[in-house]
């Protein structure tokens, strides 16, 4: 199943991205993406976090979204659809969102990784103040951006027109935390202000850039 792959990085790190831990939080247009991602990656340990459901405005953007599953739970969805990719996955499914008052509860299982992939800007903030316990890496903002190459990997310190970015730079200086976590961020500016829109590849872009920094980190190839 994993052949190409292992081609690629060989035995010993393939072996070692299996026994990983991983902590994925939101299943949307980014999420989704890094958690097939991880999956096709030969990850094995994996918990997903998510407390929504499927809608049909989520089709254009999300993976794990079609017509045929609109009002199942995502973390079931993902979870199926993890399963028929490899059976062998061991994944912990968690159909909840994520607050001050359950988030010390879900992070008392020891995870290697952490992707942040939710749009929650309380929910990043704290899962930044808990990232001494773990690698994380955490998305910015995909709305309103059309141009996937101007998609990073970098620090939070570093990102330029981001509005989620410029927020969360304010509150970790505010409360004094470090700023030199990975994140995945676009420098191209908004299109707009209005409204908030999202086209198919662009979520799906950052969820890969989140997939590739964890399989990267392991193999040291990043």
């Amino acid at each position: 199943m994993f052949e190409r792959l292992i081609r690629l990085i060989g035995k010993d790190k393939f072996k070692t991205l299996q026994e990983i831990n991983v902590l994925v939080v939101g299943l949307g247009g980014v999420g989704g993406y890094a958690f097939e991602a991880l999956v096709r990656s030969g990850i094995t340990n994996i918990t997903i976090v998510d407390g929504d459901i499927i809608e049909e405005s989520n089709i254009n953007r999300q993976i794990i979204s079609s017509s045929k599953n609109i009002g199942l739970t995502k973390v079931e969805v993902a979870k199926n659809r993890a399963l028929e990719i490899n059976p062998n996955i061991n994944i912990d499914c968690k159909e909840l969102f994520i607050t001050e008052d359950n988030i010390k509860e879900i992070l008392d299982k020891k995870y290697d990784y952490v992707i942040d992939a939710c749009d929650d800007i309380n929910v990043k903030f704290l899962l930044i103040k808990n990232s001494n316990k773990y690698k994380l890496v955490s998305s910015m903002g995909t709305a309103n951006k059309f141009d996937p190459s101007l998609f990073q990997i970098t620090t939070l310190d570093k990102t330029t027109n981001d509005p989620i970015a410029r927020i969360l730079r304010k509150r970790v200086k505010d409360e004094h935390l470090h700023r030199k976590f990975k994140v995945v961020s676009s420098t191209e500016c908004p299109k707009t202000k209005e409204v908030l829109g999202t086209n198919s590849y662009v979520p799906g872009i950052a969820g890969l850039l989140c997939a590739s920094y964890v399989v990267n980190d392991v193999t040291k190839k990043n």
